[in-house]
């Protein structure tokens, strides 16, 4: 059985608001649609669940702005003589993967390309560290490990964000060393199933046995792709939306009924 810290280590501006189970830290409006056993199977059947980060997990740019960050590339592009190599709506993206996609897609596994994925990186670890938590997050991850259930990240952001984020919740034990981001080889980001097989195929698990947690419709596709069952987390209609129309037919507004499931006796 897996075992993790039960203590919550992270310390910052936002752990009053995180420390209890029963605090939300943000507007959940989006509402389970399924039938109640019908999302006790898909959660009860699960032996492995992989995990999007940025979303399921925490809101990454809660407090340090991913538009900002995006302009920056942008500029840094521009500031390089580079100022042709984007579309005008890549420039006008609020998406820093947008900006570094369409670089990859004119300069497939340049010294460019890993130097603006350097530069991302530096900035998701900064946001990392002001990070808001999403509610009910935290119990889930530690309530699911101790029941064995093994778990997994598969990300598009960096690795390195996602251990320094779960270090300091003190939930690393519940997924090191499973996880798996964001490489240099940005045509494996999703929705390209690369990092969910990655760590199927390093956990030894069957796609039928796997559950993803994901809050996108890349997520969607790369979980369908892989044959991996798929739970969508919405915490508002602007995440909600796309994900049912992507064709999610499973999708909560809050992770506490997921929780709850988990947590009911056998």
């Amino acid at each position: 059985m897996v075992r993790c810290p039960l203590g919550n280590h992270h310390v910052g501006p936002d752990t009053l608001l995180v420390t209890s189970e029963t605090t939300q830290t943000d507007p959940v409006t989006a509402e389970t649609e399924m039938e109640p056993n019908a999302l006790r199977d898909l959660i009860t059947r699960a032996r492995v669940v992989l995990w999007d980060f940025d979303g399921p997990i925490c809101r990454l740019f809660a407090r340090h702005s991913a538009e900002r960050v995006a302009r920056e590339l942008v500029e840094w592009l521009e500031g390089n003589g580079l100022h042709g190599l984007l579309t005008e709506k890549e420039r006008e993206s609020l998406d820093p993967h947008v900006v570094l996609r369409a670089v990859d897609r004119r300069h497939p596994g340049s010294d460019l390309v890993a130097e603006l994925e350097e530069r991302l990186t530096k900035e998701e670890l900064l946001a990392a560290a002001s990070a808001m938590p999403t509610a009910w997050a935290d119990p889930l991850i530690r309530t699911w490990a101790a029941r064995g259930v093994r778990l997994a990240i598969t990300t598009n952001n960096s690795p390195r964000v996602s251990r320094t984020y779960l270090e300091g919740r003190g939930l690393l034990a519940c997924f090191a060393p499973h996880i798996y981001g964001r490489t240099q080889e940005l045509h494996h980001l999703k929705p390209h199933p690369h990092c969910i097989n990655r760590a199927l195929n390093a956990l030894g698990a069957a796609p039928a046995s796997a559950l993803m947690i994901g809050d996108s419709p890349s997520d969607l596709h790369a979980a369908r792709s892989a044959g991996v069952s798929f739970l969508g987390y919405a915490r508002n209609e602007r995440k909600d939306k796309p994900l049912r129309e992507a064709g999610a037919e499973a999708v909560v507004g809050s992770l506490e009924a997921v929780l709850e499931v988990v947590r009911a006796p056998d």
